[in-house]
């Protein structure tokens, strides 16, 4: 099928495949991030780690994800190739000022935003739709919520079975257990995250006529996602894995433990019911929780604080800046003759 693909058709997909690599450049802070300031695990070969498990992840998942990015939030209608350029330089653009920052904002929501605000600006807001944006919305509230929940919950139950257990014997046992934990919130990150750009590929070739009469998720382009987001988790986001693992509070291995099993907990769970979650509004809830646990100033408000604008603006400032490529887009078409609103 990718004979027939035609040069602007392979440059959008390009620029998916770009934010792909940005997606898990940016994001492998929430694969790595507690296993590497608990000194559990080096930087490079947590970053291996990481991506192995982001890989692999698409043998483990349904692409659920991947259909509701792909046919669950706008009307396919709309959607050309510029329109798709639109929305995915929106999200190129704010996950690397964020990086820049180093803030972990979420990627997810930056697509999901650029989708937004071109469909905006393209149509109005009768291309939107809202069944399936509210699942996106509630679970930007749920999400990191559910991770404070569980990682206060498993901080307590350890806390509980492991009373009468030396600190050492239980630091040593969770420095092993902790291997797990960070493979199965890579596993978790692989599976909800490499799915969006997935189906924001599909929903393009679907748009163009490249899929036939019926949305599905091609095999090429699987592969192609899962092996693009492990390179860039492979690269890993220096600045943000130093926020998350070591600004916001001090991690032991128990609490990195319990921190990426709540992670994993909750993605698996997101995943599977196909709702679009952002890995780091998750991991940093269970990182709030797990520390809230050692009292209020266990915890660097400060940064989390910042950490939440962040997330706040990441639908609204991605949908501008989608909106306004789009807008440049039209202003070139209109010299050129090239491009068509």
């Amino acid at each position: 099928m990718m004979h027939a693909l035609p040069t602007i058709l392979l440059a959008t997909i390009a620029l998916a495949l770009l934010f792909d690599f940005l997606n898990g450049f940016h994001d492998a802070a929430n694969s790595i991030a507690c296993i590497v300031s608990t000194r559990v695990m080096k930087p490079h070969w947590a970053v291996l780690w990481a991506a192995t498990f982001n890989f692999i992840a698409f043998f483990v998942f349904n692409m659920t994800v991947a259909k509701t990015i792909g046919a669950g939030l706008i009307d396919a209608s709309i959607v050309n190739t510029h329109f798709v350029f639109a929305a995915l330089a929106g999200a190129v653009i704010w996950n690397i000022a964020t990086w820049l920052f180093g803030l972990p904002s979420s990627s997810s929501h930056a697509l999901i935003g650029g989708l937004l605000g071109a469909a905006i600006v393209k149509t109005g807001l009768p291309a939107i739709k809202w069944a399936g944006l509210s699942k996106v919305l509630l679970f930007i509230v749920i999400s990191p919520l559910l991770g404070v929940a569980l990682g206060l919950f498993l901080m307590f139950l350890i806390a509980r079975l492991f009373f009468h257990v030396s600190p050492h014997r239980i630091d040593a046992w969770f420095r092993k257990f902790q291997y797990v934990s960070s493979a199965l919130i890579s596993l978790g990150h692989g599976g909800n995250d490499a799915q969006k750009t997935m189906g924001v590929i599909a929903l393009l070739l679907f748009s163009t006529g490249h899929l036939g009469a019926h949305f599905y998720i091609p095999g090429w382009v699987i592969i192609s996602c899962s092996f693009v987001m492990a390179l860039g988790t492979l690269f890993g986001g220096w600045r943000i894995v130093k926020t998350m693992g070591m600004k916001i509070t001090k991690l032991k291995p128990v609490s990195g433990f319990c921190a990426e099993m709540s992670g994993a907990i909750a993605l698996f769970l997101a995943t599977f019911l196909g709702i679009p979650v952002s890995t780091t509004h998750t991991i940093t809830g269970a990182i709030v929780g797990v520390g809230s646990l050692n009292g209020h100033g266990a915890v660097r408000w400060g940064i989390a604080r910042n950490i939440v604008w962040a997330w706040l603006l990441t639908l609204p400032a991605a949908g501008l800046v989608s909106a306004g490529v789009w807008w440049m887009m039209g202003k070139i078409g209109v010299l050129t003759g090239s491009f068509v609103l």
